[in-house]
């Protein structure tokens, strides 16, 4: 499972023209689920991105986690984070987890942050989004978990 988090100060997506998921401070997670992935590999990535200590204390030190700072999650699903570049200028999609499963997957890690974060906000599974985000610090932090 692939992950790219984005401390923002304020992010929301869009369908169709519509706001379907905005968050204040806190992170947004594009999130892709590749083959092979399983729900113990996404209740891990779920796990490492709510402690994960990027935001600042009172020293200015990355100390503080998205729970210590009541701070909102945006999930956003993203099978392009797969992409393969390596050959040609077109990238491959290959690894990408199928449809189902992705879906199944993203689904999965929701339910499971929404048990145990306060602000959970999503974007639509294979929608074309529209996501704004200002992203705080700028703070970006690439994520690769696997069984």
């Amino acid at each position: 499972m692939i992950a790219v988090l984005q401390r923002v100060s304020e992010a929301s997506v869009r369908v169709d023209g519509a706001v379907i998921g905005e968050i204040s401070a806190g992170l947004l997670v594009l999130l892709c689920a590749e083959k092979g992935d399983t729900e113990a590999v996404a209740d891990k990535m779920l796990s490492k991105i709510l402690k994960l200590r990027i935001f600042s204390d009172e020293a200015g030190k990355m100390n503080r986690s998205v729970q210590d700072v009541g701070g909102g999650l945006l999930v956003v699903s993203q099978f392009t984070l797969a992409a393969d570049v390596a050959g040609g200028n077109r990238p491959s999609f290959t690894q990408a987890a199928a449809p189902e499963d992705g879906r199944r997957l993203y689904e999965h890690f929701l339910e499971q942050a929404r048990a145990a974060h306060p602000v959970v906000q999503t974007g639509q599974f294979a929608a074309d989004m529209k996501v704004s985000l200002v992203n705080d610090g700028p703070i970006t932090i690439p994520m690769r978990m696997s069984a």
